[in-house]
């Protein structure tokens, strides 16, 4: 259960800050939501507090946490399976609706190293973007620290 203030991941918009948890009347009867304010983008969103968890709100990683996503994103003993860009945007598109960061760190990380070898398409080059906002915002609250130093963290480990 979250309070008002907290901070909160919702899968693929990212971390957003509890605003407020409102009862309102739906269908004759009442339901508590957390109103949830996703920072990237200023979204406001509404979500029942009794299937949150089902829809994978959750709080933000443990600074232990860190080192695991990091050595995930390290990793280069990987196999890139040789698919259409679609079909891969697909299945990097279901990590992401996860919600785990450590999924979005798998699909950062493969779409990082399939850029060495090819053009990403422009789906893949947004989702490469979401991928890495979504990390840079979430390590930098773990680690309690700016989200251009996570992002320079995570730059250098694909130099």
């Amino acid at each position: 259960m979250f309070a008002e203030g907290d901070m909160a991941v919702y899968p693929a918009h990212g971390v957003g800050l509890i605003e407020a948890i409102e009862t309102q009347t739906i269908g004759g009867v009442d339901q508590r939501f957390y109103v949830l304010k996703i920072l990237d983008n200023d979204m406001t969103i509404m979500i029942p507090i009794a299937t949150s968890a089902k829809f994978g709100l959750r709080a933000i990683i443990s600074r232990d946490d860190v080192p695991k996503v990091i050595d995930i994103l390290k990793e280069r003993d990987v196999k890139i399976t040789a698919q259409t860009w679609n079909r891969r945007y697909r299945e990097y598109m279901e990590k992401i609706k996860t919600g785990s960061v450590f999924e979005v760190a798998v699909v950062l990380r493969d779409l990082f190293l399939l850029k060495e070898d090819k053009d990403l398409s422009y789906g893949e080059r947004k989702m490469l973007d979401t991928a890495k906002n979504l990390l840079v915002k979430e390590l930098s609250l773990a680690k309690q620290t700016e989200e251009a130093n996570i992002e320079q963290q995570i730059e250098k480990l694909f130099c």
